[in-house]
């Protein structure tokens, strides 16, 4: 497989990108993002891209893919609502309609747990996330996928983990006891990734149920 990863300088990029590099289906990676990675493989190249929002559609350098796993995203901490959905709605649209979409590409997006699909609730951010979702869906790519993941454990050798881990990690071993449907390890959510892309799925919105599931379809 030949895979997209956007989002790589942040914490869920990076760790799909780590789990996708060792997987030996992935044959090639492309990492795109804003700066350089800092990370170098043979399976490796990087096209950097200051603002997804200046891609033109069926750019050549992001076609002929067989997935694209979007792990880009901001928090909505101090942001206006104007500014947040430009850099969450806008710019994964306009980075899918970049991608040329296509029956032979699969999509996964990373939402997050608590987006709003009917684009109706309360918070404004759960709105904007499940809009993204939405529209997504309605590509003509082989599938779509919105990963709305909980909680997740950083992979080894993981260094863009975000700062409060440190004070939270000792929570993740009883949280996955006491609430196992919240939780995932970061080679959970990529191998779901990977196996959804390849093999397709029931559900086009993956819940931490579904991450379980998934992860457990190709055991490596």
């Amino acid at each position: 497989m030949k895979i997209i990863i956007t989002g790589t300088t942040g914490m869920i990029g990076e760790g799909v990108l780590i789990e996708c590099l060792q997987h030996p289906q992935i044959t090639q990676v492309l990492s795109v993002s804003r700066k350089p990675c800092g990370v170098e493989h043979p399976k490796l190249t990087e096209y950097i891209v200051p603002d997804f929002l200046t891609l033109q559609p069926d750019d050549p350098k992001l076609t002929g893919y067989d997935a694209c796993f979007f792990c880009a995203g901001v928090s909505s901490v101090g942001m206006s609502e104007e500014q947040y959905e430009r850099l969450t709605y806008d710019t994964t649209i306009a980075f899918a309609r970049a991608t040329g979409p296509s029956p032979q590409m699969s999509f996964v997006y990373v939402s997050g747990g608590g987006t709003d699909s009917s684009e109706k609730g309360r918070m404004h951010w759960a709105r904007v996330k499940g809009k993204t979702e939405n529209d997504l869906m309605k590509m003509p790519f082989k599938q779509a996928f919105g990963f709305r993941i909980g909680v997740v454990e950083p992979a080894a050798g993981q260094k863009k983990v975000l700062r409060y881990y440190k004070y939270f990690s000792w929570l993740i071993p009883l949280l996955k006891v006491l609430l196992p449907r919240t939780v995932s390890t970061m080679r959970q959510v990529a191998h779901a990734m990977i196996n959804a892309a390849r093999n397709g799925y029931p559900e086009n919105v993956i819940q931490v149920k579904d991450i379980a599931i998934l992860s457990k379809q190709d055991p490596i």
